[in-house]
């Protein structure tokens, strides 16, 4: 019986007719110097809220929140707008206990979804507009509309 060394014998061993794979040493990276942990996003509501732009753009992330309603949270907080990675502890809770005051995210989706239920159900004309996937506040449909009506669809001329 021939000696084999270790890497032709891992080659060349079958297991069930087939040829093991070769082991190969796995080589881990340490680092050299280890970085303080730093948090990537300001969770507000549940949403994720950019770290590096400023807190008024930041809130208007959240569903229901716009550019008049941050400022309104900002005022009524006495939060100055900075970026959201220089907020400390203290203001972090204060936005988040004026944004809990405000209707936003699935609570306001359902709402929403509920209005435009009714509508459909007592058939109203902005209703079956709904239904019909058209635009429902008066515009113009011959021509636009292309956001709701999807895209065109040829219809054949009319013969002569």
């Amino acid at each position: 019986m021939a000696m084999f060394s270790t890497m032709q014998s891992l080659n060349t061993r079958a297991s069930f007719g087939r040829a093991m794979p070769a082991v190969r040493p796995v080589q881990v990276a340490v680092p050299r110097s280890r970085m303080p942990l730093k948090v990537q996003n300001l969770r507000v509501n549940n949403v994720e809220i950019p770290n590096s732009k400023k807190v008024e753009i930041s809130l208007q992330y959240i569903y229901g929140i716009g550019s008049t309603t941050a400022k309104a949270i900002l005022r009524d907080t006495g939060v100055e707008n900075k970026r959201c990675y220089e907020l400390n502890e203290e203001e972090i809770n204060k936005i988040r206990e004026e944004v809990g005051k405000y209707t936003t995210e699935a609570d306001l989706r359902r709402i929403v979804a509920q209005n435009i239920k009714r509508l459909k159900d007592i058939g109203c004309y902005r209703g079956r507009r709904h239904i019909m996937g058209l635009p429902v506040r008066g515009q113009r449909t011959k021509t636009n509309a292309r956001t709701r009506k999807g895209k065109p669809k040829t219809v054949a001329g009319k013969k002569k």
